[in-house]
């Protein structure tokens, strides 16, 4: 699988080079591939994403340690938006899937009406 165009601006945010973040992503998209057992399922992606992001930041830490005034320190974190970004994008198919429900309660109730008690 190619790398993600998203890389370079991750390997910046996280005070790393490119190669080594193509590195980590290879790493990454390896370790979901063994999760997954395939690499065309959007599973295998949002593995792969995720991990890459843990990896790079977790290297970028490194970085910092060894050489703080190589790397800066106050470098902000991209997981945090990640994993906002997926929890917006389930929240919106959360609501449609209850607006199908109420939907289909209402039609249901329309077309089956109650039996009154006699």
């Amino acid at each position: 699988m190619k790398a993600p165009k998203i890389l370079p601006w991750i390997a910046h945010k996280a005070g790393i080079s490119e190669a080594l973040a193509l590195k980590l992503w290879r790493r990454a998209a390896g370790e979901a591939e063994e999760l997954t057992g395939c690499c065309n399922s959007s599973d295998y992606y949002r593995l792969a994403v995720e991990r890459f992001i843990d990896l790079a930041e977790t290297e970028g830490e490194k970085c910092a340690e060894r050489d703080p005034l190589a790397c800066p320190l106050s470098s902000p974190k991209v997981s945090w938006m990640w994993r906002h970004q997926n929890r917006m994008s389930q929240l919106n198919l959360l609501a449609a899937q209850s607006t199908y429900r109420l939907w289909q309660s209402n039609w249901d109730s329309f077309v089956t009406p109650q039996r009154q008690a006699a």
